[in-house]
């Protein structure tokens, strides 16, 4: 049996790596040993699906669309990063882990990159979930995290926290972003109607001043 420790990007699994002196060989997209297996997030995998995917009519931005509040939440893997989406899916859902280790950034973002990760993969359930707290990436520290990890589920109020933000943040951006961006384009456009009217008179008057002169 295996443990399996996801960190939020490659260069702090070389870290946790080197710590547990972990010298197996490194696959594509992770490192495994007889004991320890570990792969990483590259940033967000997952994401928060566009207005257009709930409702095609949603994709042109117009105020008569709003408000715009999902009923159901959709999250969709980001196209980029999907090959290492696949990877980590692939190891989370593997019958001879017995452990997983999120080690992902301590915070609240880290938090939810990696809950993302676990909600669209599907992880093996028999696999205990443990979360990986640490403050700096020295050797001393990410054993100590290790060997202290708490189970994932006493830090679900934190997880919430950062669904919660995001779901503000969306909601957010697709209403006041859409009605300042349709504010500022309805003054572009009186601007370029002043402006055109503004040319054309001038042509006219530089036409009426050369037939003047004729």
């Amino acid at each position: 049996m295996r443990k399996l420790l996801i960190t939020e990007k490659p260069s702090v699994a070389m870290e946790f790596a080197k710590a547990l002196k972990i010298n197996g060989i490194r696959k594509n997209g992770y490192l495994e040993s007889e004991k320890w297996i570990i792969t990483w997030c590259v940033g967000h995998l997952v994401t928060m699906s566009y207005p257009e995917k709930y409702d095609e009519k949603l994709k042109v931005w117009r105020l008569d669309t709003l408000p715009f509040i999902p009923k159901e939440w959709k999250y969709e893997i980001i196209p980029e990063v999907k090959k290492q989406f696949e990877v980590v899916k692939k190891l989370l859902q593997r019958e001879d882990i017995e452990e997983i280790y999120n080690a992902g950034d301590s915070g609240r973002e880290g938090e939810y990159i990696q809950r993302l990760v676990f909600m669209m993969a599907k992880p093996n359930p028999k696999a205990k979930m443990k979360r990986v707290w640490i403050d700096s990436q020295t050797e001393e520290e990410i054993l100590r995290g290790i060997k202290e990890a708490k189970d994932s589920s006493e830090y679900n109020s934190l997880s919430d926290a950062a669904y919660l933000r995001a779901k503000e943040d969306y909601l957010i951006r697709n209403k006041f972003l859409k009605v300042i961006i349709n504010n500022i384009w309805k003054k572009i456009s009186k601007s370029n109607k002043r402006r055109k009217s503004f040319n054309i008179n001038r042509k006219s008057y530089d036409m009426c001043s050369w037939n003047d002169s004729i």
